[in-house]
């Protein structure tokens, strides 16, 4: 049953105009076709409003249906109406046509943003069952299983990036009416927002970075590609183009927008021109480029996806979150960069944004890559991996789809949720007994324990290959003092993690464009040093972890010892509990030992004699020579 909270408004201000300056409803109003009015229909709708001693000045100035969207206070005052209250009421009297009454819309009550009220066409989309599915995908997958509260699903994630999108658009085209922001594009974005996150399969993230990878290597499938297939599944089969022709888009141009606002480009191969880059994007115009900035901003990374996620998600988690999307939404302007528009903030705001992508960095420090978590995520991995192909999910024309297959038939990918968990959990197959025992130490809290964790001198790639190049490594890493020691590759799960602000190695905030209170229209740059001196010197890292399948007491404390032997070796740096793992490895590696004096040295701000230092690496020179 659909548990979410609705309620309907009742008083609009229309509902207490008198009834001969009243069209016959909102809803006969929003599906007048007034963009194919010429000026005769203009002027008899003035007249019906009781505006009739301006029709003179609309018919002088041609003004038909298509062009009422873009008329403001300052243009009426141009074209001679006036006073002032006179233009006020014309415009009041004008957006009636466009805009929908409080009275069709819904509200959604959410523990973040509040009442939410939502467009009709959009509350079409969400009582739909694709849409519907991501009530079953939980936002931060395994994570829950470490922070109980993070029970939070994609759902109520996508209704929140809705929400923010058609606020700042909203906010800008208040803001800046130069802009001709439309309805039709408020609604494209919210779309857009509303739909970005419908490709995601089970347990959100393992499943594009970790599942499909090893079941489909080699493909570059991602679940922005599935939201846009999914999203065009939606359409299709619950009959929504004449839905949305009724509510004002134009298709199949808008259709291409919203896709484009989730995936990027449709069509990126096209040619470069010898002057400059040709505009890739077909749904808007470039004098519209800063639209495709709002839900996934491919420039800087600052966008309302990531606004919702990091309020929603600190929420739950119970982490304090110090970034204010309000204060953004509030300094939020689109100034000219290089010839083109894009969404620019206050010079006073840099320091938030900082904030915004230090909260990021301590998401996934503390929970998104969780030692625990991650673990969680991998197990569950190899369950499904091992019960791929004896589950049948049943997809168009009744042809059978694999979990890993399912991803080619949206049909049968609309039926792949979290639920798969309990699926193979209470299976009584044969050809499920391996998953069935996963899933059940899942369960029972009996996972793989991680020995250590280290960081690397020089980029790795993430792929199956390497990781098992890794493991394997590390079982050949035996210390000589561990003879009968013996622990194989499949003994050891290597998972490295890319740690970063978002765009990798890249600071985002040089991306970022500022405009300052005294030339609101000029935009600048700020440079880090510019901020402070404590900011980040670098803006990415690799984490290196290695667990042990094996979880008697005696092999773990083996796989210690290879772990910290395999990072001598590897010249990886020192890991954290490396002197209690193996106190009599650690001294070997001189290195180690030179990284421990200059920390002391900085310590005490380089003031330390070197005495200790030079005892220290003369003891270890001993004992490596």
């Amino acid at each position: 049953m659909d548990n979410r909270k609705r309620q309907k408004d009742t008083l609009t201000a229309d509902s207490l105009a008198t009834p001969e300056k009243r069209w016959a409803s909102d809803v006969s109003r929003q599906n007048s076709g007034y963009k194919d009015w010429d000026v005769d229909d203009t002027c008899q709708y003035l007249r019906d409003e009781g505006f009739g001693e301006w029709e003179a000045k609309f018919r002088e100035e041609k003004i038909t249906g298509v062009t009422l969207q873009y008329l403001n206070e300052p243009l009426l005052e141009n074209i001679g109406v006036s006073p002032l209250g006179s233009r006020l009421q014309v415009l009041h009297c004008l957006k009636k046509l466009w805009r929908i009454s409080v009275q069709t819309m819904t509200v959604f009550h959410d523990p973040i943003h509040g009442p939410i009220a939502m467009h009709p066409l959009l509350v079409r989309i969400i009582d739909t069952p694709q849409f519907q599915r991501l009530r079953n995908i939980k936002q931060l997958g395994g994570v829950y299983y470490v922070y109980t509260g993070a029970s939070h699903n994609r759902f109520e994630h996508s209704i929140g990036v809705c929400h923010l999108a058609g606020w700042l658009v909203q906010a800008l085209g208040d803001r800046q009416p130069e802009l001709l922001i439309t309805e039709r594009d408020v609604l494209c974005v919210q779309i857009a927002g509303l739909c970005h996150d419908l490709g995601h399969g089970p347990f959100s993230h393992m499943f594009d970075r970790m599942f499909i990878p090893k079941t489909r290597p080699g493909t570059k499938w991602k679940h922005e590609t599935a939201s846009v297939q999914m999203f065009d599944h939606l359409v299709q089969v619950n009959s929504l183009k004449p839905v949305m022709e009724q509510h004002g888009l134009v298709l199949p141009q808008d259709l291409q927008f919203i896709k484009e606002q989730i995936a990027g480009p449709l069509n990126p191969n096209i040619p470069l021109s010898q002057e400059k880059d040709p505009w890739e994007y077909k749904g808007r115009s470039e004098e519209k480029c800063f639209l495709y900035e709002v839900v996934a901003n491919k420039t800087t990374g600052i966008d309302v996806d990531k606004w919702d996620y990091f309020a929603r998600d600190c929420y739950h988690l119970g982490i304090q979150n110090n970034f204010d999307y309000r204060r953004s939404m509030q300094f939020a302007r689109v100034c000219e960069v290089e010839g083109k528009r894009h969404i620019c903030t206050r010079d006073k705001e840099v320091g938030n944004l900082y904030d915004m992508f230090h909260i990021r960095n301590c998401l996934h420090r503390r929970a998104y890559q969780h030692k625990v978590s991650n673990i969680i995520e991998t197990m569950i991995t190899e369950a499904l991996v091992k019960a791929d192909g004896h589950i049948q999910i049943k997809g168009s024309e009744g042809k059978m789809f694999t979990i890993s297959t399912a991803i080619d038939d949206m049909e049968a990918y609309t039926k792949l949720t979290d639920n798969i968990f309990e699926q193979i959990l209470y299976s009584t197959s044969p050809e499920l007994a391996e998953a069935r025992e996963i899933l059940h130490n899942v369960l029972c809290r009996k996972l793989y324990k991680c020995v250590g964790q280290t960081h690397p001198n020089t980029y790795l790639e993430v792929t199956q290959a390497e990781l098992l190049r890794l493991a394997a490594s590390v079982a050949e890493a035996r210390p000589q003092n561990c003879p009968n020691a013996f622990l194989r590759g499949e003994d050891f799960v290597v998972i490295i993690i890319n740690m970063d602000y978002g765009m990798k190695k890249k600071n985002p905030i040089n991306n970022m464009r500022f405009y300052s209170k005294n030339d609101p229209s000029k935009a600048f740059k700020i440079r880090r040093h510019q901020v402070s001196q404590l900011l980040p010197e670098k803006f990415a890292e690799q984490l290196i972890r290695v667990y042990c399948r094996k979880t008697d007491e005696s092999s773990l404390e083996m796989a210690g010892k290879y772990f910290v032997q395999w990072c001598i070796n590897s010249d990886f740096t020192k890991p954290q509990d490396g002197d209690v793992m193996a106190p009599e490895l650690t001294p070997l590696k001189h290195s180690w030992v030179l990284d421990e004096a200059e920390d002391d040295d900085d310590v005490d701000g380089g003031k330390r004699t070197r005495r200790g230092f030079s005892e220290r690496a003369g003891n270890s020179k001993q004992k490596l020579f």
